[in-house]
Protein backbone atom coordinates (compact mmCIF):
# COMPACT_ATOMS: atom_id res chain seq x y z
CA UNK A 1 0.00 0.00 0.00
CA UNK A 2 1.08 3.43 -1.51
CA UNK A 3 1.02 6.46 1.66
CA UNK A 4 1.87 9.90 0.77
CA UNK A 5 2.58 11.43 4.34
CA UNK A 6 3.56 15.15 4.17
CA UNK A 7 4.73 16.87 7.52
CA UNK A 8 6.16 20.63 6.70
CA UNK A 9 6.46 23.84 9.04
CA UNK A 10 2.54 24.02 9.11
CA UNK A 11 1.09 21.04 10.32
CA UNK A 12 3.97 21.28 12.86
CA UNK A 13 3.34 25.17 13.57
CA UNK A 14 0.02 23.56 13.79
CA UNK A 15 1.32 20.56 16.48
CA UNK A 16 3.17 23.60 18.51
CA UNK A 17 -0.35 25.23 18.98
CA UNK A 18 -1.76 22.10 20.15
CA UNK A 19 1.04 21.52 22.60
CA UNK A 20 0.36 24.68 24.11
CA UNK A 21 -3.26 24.56 24.08
CA UNK A 22 -3.12 21.63 26.08
CA UNK A 23 -0.75 23.57 27.93
CA UNK A 24 -3.38 25.62 28.79
CA UNK A 25 -5.94 23.18 29.37
CA UNK A 26 -3.78 21.94 32.51
CA UNK A 27 -1.80 19.14 31.00
CA UNK A 28 1.60 19.32 33.23
CA UNK A 29 4.00 16.25 31.91
CA UNK A 30 6.38 18.03 29.78
CA UNK A 31 7.21 14.15 28.29
CA UNK A 32 3.63 13.75 27.30
CA UNK A 33 3.70 17.20 25.72
CA UNK A 34 6.53 16.82 23.56
CA UNK A 35 5.44 13.22 22.82
CA UNK A 36 2.15 15.09 21.21
CA UNK A 37 4.62 17.54 19.41
CA UNK A 38 6.34 14.82 17.55
CA UNK A 39 4.01 12.45 16.44
CA UNK A 40 1.93 14.11 13.22
CA UNK A 41 -1.95 13.51 14.07
CA UNK A 42 -2.64 14.39 10.66
CA UNK A 43 -1.30 10.81 9.56
CA UNK A 44 -4.40 9.15 10.96
CA UNK A 45 -6.52 11.03 8.96
CA UNK A 46 -7.90 11.24 5.25
CA UNK A 47 -6.12 13.86 3.46
CA UNK A 48 -9.04 15.59 2.92
CA UNK A 49 -9.31 16.34 6.64
CA UNK A 50 -6.11 17.30 7.32
CA UNK A 51 -7.31 20.38 8.29
CA UNK A 52 -9.40 19.41 11.46
CA UNK A 53 -6.18 16.96 12.77
CA UNK A 54 -5.10 19.79 14.97
CA UNK A 55 -7.83 21.01 16.81
CA UNK A 56 -9.03 19.26 19.75
CA UNK A 57 -11.66 17.37 19.16
CA UNK A 58 -12.61 12.97 18.29
CA UNK A 59 -13.10 12.60 14.49
CA UNK A 60 -14.42 9.75 12.81
CA UNK A 61 -12.08 6.70 11.53
CA UNK A 62 -14.94 4.32 10.30
CA UNK A 63 -16.45 1.23 11.51
CA UNK A 64 -18.20 3.55 14.51
CA UNK A 65 -14.68 4.38 16.13
CA UNK A 66 -13.06 8.15 16.67
CA UNK A 67 -9.63 8.86 16.87
CA UNK A 68 -9.66 10.08 20.59
CA UNK A 69 -8.97 14.14 21.40
CA UNK A 70 -5.92 15.23 22.26
CA UNK A 71 -6.33 16.28 25.68
CA UNK A 72 -8.05 12.81 26.08
CA UNK A 73 -4.80 11.09 24.98
CA UNK A 74 -2.52 13.56 27.11
CA UNK A 75 -4.67 13.13 29.81
CA UNK A 76 -4.97 9.63 29.82
CA UNK A 77 -1.24 9.63 29.02
CA UNK A 78 -0.33 11.51 31.93
CA UNK A 79 -2.41 9.26 34.53
CA UNK A 80 -0.48 6.08 33.30
CA UNK A 81 3.33 8.26 34.33
CA UNK A 82 4.98 6.11 31.56
CA UNK A 83 8.84 5.53 32.18
CA UNK A 84 11.02 4.56 29.72
CA UNK A 85 11.17 0.48 29.43
CA UNK A 86 7.38 0.27 30.35
CA UNK A 87 5.69 -2.56 29.39
CA UNK A 88 2.16 -0.98 28.50
CA UNK A 89 -1.30 -3.28 27.35
CA UNK A 90 -3.41 -0.51 25.24
CA UNK A 91 -6.99 -1.71 25.19
CA UNK A 92 -8.40 -0.35 21.89
CA UNK A 93 -5.64 0.38 19.37
CA UNK A 94 -8.19 2.24 17.16
CA UNK A 95 -6.18 4.90 14.75
CA UNK A 96 -2.79 3.96 16.69
CA UNK A 97 -3.04 7.81 17.40
CA UNK A 98 -2.37 7.07 21.49
CA UNK A 99 -0.23 3.83 20.42
CA UNK A 100 2.57 6.31 19.00
CA UNK A 101 2.32 8.15 21.80
CA UNK A 102 2.96 5.90 24.48
CA UNK A 103 5.77 4.74 21.96
CA UNK A 104 7.36 8.36 21.85
CA UNK A 105 7.09 7.81 25.93
CA UNK A 106 9.73 4.92 25.48
CA UNK A 107 6.96 2.00 26.71
CA UNK A 108 7.19 -1.65 25.13
CA UNK A 109 3.73 -1.41 23.84
CA UNK A 110 0.91 -4.38 23.31
CA UNK A 111 -2.01 -3.01 21.77
CA UNK A 112 -5.28 -5.14 20.48
CA UNK A 113 -7.93 -3.87 18.30
CA UNK A 114 -11.31 -5.95 17.84
CA UNK A 115 -12.02 -3.86 14.12
CA UNK A 116 -10.35 -6.19 11.43
CA UNK A 117 -10.09 -3.01 9.07
CA UNK A 118 -8.59 -0.98 11.43
CA UNK A 119 -6.39 -3.39 12.80
CA UNK A 120 -5.39 -3.89 8.94
CA UNK A 121 -4.87 0.21 8.70
CA UNK A 122 -2.22 0.31 11.62
CA UNK A 123 -0.25 -2.66 11.31
CA UNK A 124 0.88 -0.97 8.13
CA UNK A 125 0.30 2.57 8.84
CA UNK A 126 2.93 2.76 12.31
CA UNK A 127 5.42 0.92 10.98
CA UNK A 128 5.61 2.90 7.67
CA UNK A 129 6.07 6.42 9.85
CA UNK A 130 8.61 4.49 12.44
CA UNK A 131 6.66 3.09 15.43
CA UNK A 132 6.89 -0.32 16.60
CA UNK A 133 4.63 -2.29 18.65
CA UNK A 134 3.25 -5.56 19.45
CA UNK A 135 0.01 -5.80 17.37
CA UNK A 136 -2.89 -8.06 18.25
CA UNK A 137 -6.62 -8.73 16.40
CA UNK A 138 -9.25 -10.04 19.16
CA UNK A 139 -11.32 -9.21 22.07
CA UNK A 140 -9.52 -6.21 24.16
CA UNK A 141 -12.01 -6.77 26.97
CA UNK A 142 -10.20 -10.09 28.51
CA UNK A 143 -6.86 -8.26 28.03
CA UNK A 144 -3.67 -9.95 26.66
CA UNK A 145 -3.05 -12.87 28.99
CA UNK A 146 -0.43 -14.77 27.62
CA UNK A 147 1.85 -11.60 27.70
CA UNK A 148 1.26 -10.53 31.32
CA UNK A 149 2.01 -9.28 33.99
CA UNK A 150 2.11 -5.54 32.67
CA UNK A 151 3.47 -2.09 34.08
CA UNK A 152 0.46 -0.13 33.16
CA UNK A 153 -2.98 -1.02 31.13
CA UNK A 154 -4.81 1.63 29.64
CA UNK A 155 -8.22 1.50 28.22
CA UNK A 156 -9.13 3.63 25.29
CA UNK A 157 -12.86 2.83 25.27
CA UNK A 158 -15.68 3.10 27.62
CA UNK A 159 -16.40 0.42 30.34
CA UNK A 160 -19.45 -0.42 32.13
CA UNK A 161 -17.19 -1.91 34.58
CA UNK A 162 -13.95 -2.57 35.17
CA UNK A 163 -12.73 -6.22 34.18
CA UNK A 164 -11.56 -8.21 36.67
CA UNK A 165 -9.38 -10.32 34.71
CA UNK A 166 -7.09 -7.15 33.51
CA UNK A 167 -7.18 -6.23 37.00
CA UNK A 168 -5.00 -9.75 37.30
CA UNK A 169 -2.68 -8.95 34.95
CA UNK A 170 -1.43 -5.51 36.37
CA UNK A 171 1.85 -5.81 37.94
CA UNK A 172 2.69 -5.30 41.86
CA UNK A 173 2.40 -1.30 42.10
CA UNK A 174 1.44 -0.97 38.37
CA UNK A 175 -1.21 1.49 37.13
CA UNK A 176 -4.62 0.76 35.26
CA UNK A 177 -6.50 3.65 33.76
CA UNK A 178 -10.28 2.96 32.24
CA UNK A 179 -13.31 5.13 31.67
CA UNK A 180 -16.13 3.58 33.04
CA UNK A 181 -19.84 4.54 33.64
CA UNK A 182 -22.88 4.52 31.14
CA UNK A 183 -23.02 3.99 27.04
CA UNK A 184 -22.91 7.95 27.10
CA UNK A 185 -20.85 9.29 29.76
CA UNK A 186 -18.29 7.76 31.83
CA UNK A 187 -15.58 8.73 34.89
CA UNK A 188 -12.27 8.18 34.49
CA UNK A 189 -10.39 5.77 36.54
CA UNK A 190 -6.70 5.23 37.94
CA UNK A 191 -6.46 1.76 39.19
CA UNK A 192 -3.28 0.90 41.54
CA UNK A 193 -2.29 -2.56 42.32
CA UNK A 194 -1.28 -2.48 45.85
CA UNK A 195 -1.40 -6.46 47.13
CA UNK A 196 -2.37 -9.55 45.52
CA UNK A 197 -6.19 -8.90 45.65
CA UNK A 198 -6.14 -5.15 46.77
CA UNK A 199 -6.10 -2.37 44.88
CA UNK A 200 -6.37 1.34 44.92
CA UNK A 201 -9.02 3.27 43.19
CA UNK A 202 -9.24 7.08 42.29
CA UNK A 203 -12.63 8.73 40.46
CA UNK A 204 -11.18 11.37 38.41
CA UNK A 205 -13.30 13.67 35.27
CA UNK A 206 -16.21 12.83 32.87
CA UNK A 207 -15.17 11.93 29.53
CA UNK A 208 -17.41 10.03 26.57
CA UNK A 209 -15.99 7.45 24.33
CA UNK A 210 -17.03 5.02 22.14
CA UNK A 211 -17.98 1.65 23.88
CA UNK A 212 -15.78 -1.25 24.95
CA UNK A 213 -17.06 -4.38 23.51
CA UNK A 214 -16.37 -8.02 24.02
CA UNK A 215 -16.85 -10.87 26.67
CA UNK A 216 -16.06 -8.21 29.55
CA UNK A 217 -17.54 -5.27 28.31
CA UNK A 218 -20.67 -4.21 26.80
Amino acid sequence: MAYKFIDNYREKGARKKLVEHLKGRGIEDQRVLDAIGKVPRHFFFDETFWNQAYRDIAFPIGDGQTISQPYTVAYQSELLHVKKGDKVLEIGTGSGYQTCILLELGAEVYTIERQENLYNRTIQVLPYMGYHAHFFLGDGSKGIEEHAPYDKIIVTAGAPYVPEIMLKQLKMGGIFVIPVGDEKSQKMMTIIRVGENEFDRIELDTFRFVPLVGDQAW
